[in-house]
């Protein structure tokens, strides 16, 4: 894997005692989401579509340490929203770090050159900073000007600063395989630690629906970037080269969700950081009373186009595990990007989408609201306007509006 050796090495080891241990599903990551707020509104984010009483909900401290002495994976990636509107967010950090966790903080950079110095470096801490691309393909992805160059700037700072940085990267179906390999290349040039690319998948209430990938659309997307970059060799990748050969057509995995856990708001989440079908109490609820077998690619109509990371980037590392050298041989030799194709998960038999996306945030807004006003009413529905997106719906689906 293209990360630092010591937390190749501490990661590794912890894979190998799940493997010996017996354990069927064991997670890999923690998606942390401890509020849904944000200073942007991106087209292709469906992370901020809720009324304001549940925007204004946060994962205190506890609840964030909870969340990983629960689950017990080796890395926490802690995302939202804009993590640094939280308060108690370096707190949060520094409460991870304690527990000799690997921490990845996801920002969009607009409150870093602010907030920067809350923080501390570490060999275990690392920023990743979002940007999809280049200057005007970024600007266009968070339908705003100027947040590029305010990326860069605090790459740079943090830099400045002895931090460790990393970019995370989505990629929608408008972009261009030479531009986003030009990209990378200027990416490297500021001497990023590492680079996180996917796919976008597709939210069913995200402003923009006309945008996201299908399957074959990002198998020849990621061929046409990684052949300009020797197969991903010239790119500081910090995920698994066998997930980008996933990408590029290579491979056919099934999803493997409790890979990558996600803590909200609401409660874990089922089934996993993309779908949120239901959520959970705890994390052993999550894990023993969550029905697998109904979603991922083949399963259930609205995983069809997925290729995300949060998805495969654990199936992608069971199989290097599984097959090491094969493994070796692509992390040597590049992902190949000319030839045939492995075959697809065929979709004749998945079950189709069942939208319940209003009925989740009913019952949180009245959770609230017992909170504060006991016996209160029960939230008023409104229909609002907008796409639910991917497969056969019956129209925009109702939402919750905040009274």
């Amino acid at each position: 894997m293209g990360i630092p050796l010591g937390q190749a090495a501490r990661i590794g080891a912890y894979l190998v005692r799940q493997k010996l241990s017996g354990r069927k599903r064991f997670p890999l990551v923690l998606m942390l989401e401890p509020l849904f707020r944000c200073n942007l509104a991106c087209a292709g984010c469906g992370k901020i579509d809720y009324p304001n009483e549940i925007l204004n909900q946060r994962l205190s401290f506890d609840e964030c340490m909870a969340a990983i002495d629960e689950c017990g994976a080796p890395v926490v990636s802690i995302a939202g929203g804009e993590p640094l509107l939280h308060k108690e967010m370096p707190e949060i950090v520094q409460g991870y770090l304690q527990r000799k966790k690997f921490v990845i903080l996801c920002t969009n950079a607009l409150l870093l050159t602010k907030k920067i110095d809350d923080y501390k470096p570490s060999p275990a801490f690392t920023w990743s900073i979002h940007l999809d691309g280049n200057q005007a393909m970024h600007d266009k992805s968070v339908c705003q000007t100027g947040v590029y160059d305010k990326a860069v700037e605090a790459i740079r700072l943090a830099k400045s600063k002895g931090f460790q940085v990393s970019i995370n990267c989505t990629l929608f179906n408008d972009a261009d395989p030479a531009q986003t390999a030009a990209f990378f290349d200027e990416m490297k040039t500021l001497g990023l630690d590492g680079i996180t690319v996917s796919p976008g998948y597709a939210y069913e209430r995200a402003p923009d629906q006309k945008h996201f990938l299908n399957r074959t659309k990002t198998k020849e997307l990621f061929r046409g970037i990684l052949a300009r970059g020797r197969g991903g060799r010239d790119w500081p990748f910090t995920q698994s080269r066998m997930f980008l050969n996933f990408l590029a057509g290579n491979e056919s995995y099934h999803c493997t969700p409790w890979g990558n856990p996600t803590r909200t708001v609401f409660g874990w989440q089922k089934p996993c950081y993309l779908l949120g079908e239901g959520y959970a109490k705890t994390f052993d609820e999550l894990m023993n009373d969550t029905e697998w077998d109904k979603y991922g690619v083949g399963n259930y109509e609205k995983c069809a186009d997925c290729m995300v990371h949060s998805g495969f980037e654990a199936s992608a590392v069971d199989d290097m595990m599984r097959h090491p050298l094969k493994a070796l041989a692509i992390t040597l030799k590049g992902v190949r990007t000319e030839g045939a194709m492995a075959r697809d998960i065929p979709l004749d038999n998945q079950r189709p989408a069942e939208f319940v996306f209003s009925g989740h945030v009913e019952k949180k807004l009245g959770e609230i609201r017992a909170a504060k006003h006991p016996g209160s009413h029960k939230p008023r529905i409104t229909r609002t306007g907008g796409s639910n997106g991917g497969g056969s719906k019956p129209g925009p689906e109702p939402v919750v509006a905040a009274e």
